[in-house]
């Protein structure tokens, strides 16, 4: 049984992360602001306030207090330990100047997608929310490439915990849907997103593995539908991320 102070002490650490992601969204927030939409009393935001400033992670300026320059110490520790991280990162930069694309490496963390490495090329669109910013799996190409290369039973708990949201009218609703296409991507080795996630954009993808065999993430091209679309979107682009994917893996492998 949880203790009360157990539960006090978990409690804390909630409201903590509640201010800190709260800060993080705004160019700058006032404790009053602070305890007003989120409901927390003032007293609460000033003492937590005033222990993320001591701790250097939040930073004070005349609009109110925003996220400190700290958690890129944090965001660069997590990136760097991801397997690969410069050879990944060389080779998303390669795709998007050999593309014109956008190109971008994406890894799964609690049943999510997250941007670890993005590139634009000359003609590329900036439609993503940025590195370290978190995309549903089943809507995206990266997402279904790393759905169709996981452990079975890894991906059924993932897909079993969708709710299947309509994010377009083009994103699949349906887990048999969604089953019946993992079982195409692993025939062919790499997967479509059609205006699943966004309307008028297209993007190709296919997983990156470890020598273990088990998926590191997935590289894929993103760009305007009116652009990927032909042979161009058809085969071209699937035939080189599996040629860049396959040289990564070599790569890491004898790394």
């Amino acid at each position: 049984m949880t203790s009360r102070s157990e539960h006090g002490g978990v409690q804390a650490v909630r409201t903590m992360f509640d201010i800190i992601e709260y800060v993080a969204d705004r160019d700058g927030a006032t404790i009053t602001e602070i305890a007003t939409d989120l409901g927390y009393a003032k007293s609460t935001v000033h003492r937590h306030i005033s222990t993320l400033k001591e701790l250097k992670y939040v930073a004070e300026t005349p609009d109110g207090y925003q996220a400190g320059l700290r958690f890129l110490e944090i965001g660069h520790s997590a990136r760097q330990r991801q397997q690969g991280h410069g050879m990944v990162k060389e080779k998303v930069e390669d795709i998007a100047n050999e593309t014109g694309e956008r190109a971008q490496f994406i890894v799964e963390e609690h049943g999510e997608g997250v941007y670890i490495h993005r590139a634009f090329g000359e003609r590329a669109v900036r439609t993503d929310p940025g590195i370290g910013s978190r995309i549903p799996l089943h809507a995206t190409s990266a997402g279904k490439a790393i759905l169709a290369s996981m452990d079975e039973q890894r991906s059924t708990e993932l897909i079993e915990a969708l709710e299947f949201d309509p994010i377009t009218e083009s994103t699949i609703t349906e887990s048999e849907r969604l089953y019946d296409e993992l079982e195409t991507i692993r025939e062919r080795g790499y997967s479509f997103n059609r205006q699943e996630n966004l309307k008028g954009l297209h993007a190709v993808g296919v997983p990156v593995l470890g020598p273990d065999g088990d998926v590191i993430g997935a590289l894929s091209v993103s760009g305007p539908s009116h652009r990927m679309q032909g042979e161009w979107f058809e085969e071209d682009l699937p035939k080189l991320l599996l040629g860049t994917a396959n040289e990564l893996e070599l790569n890491i492998a004898y790394s």
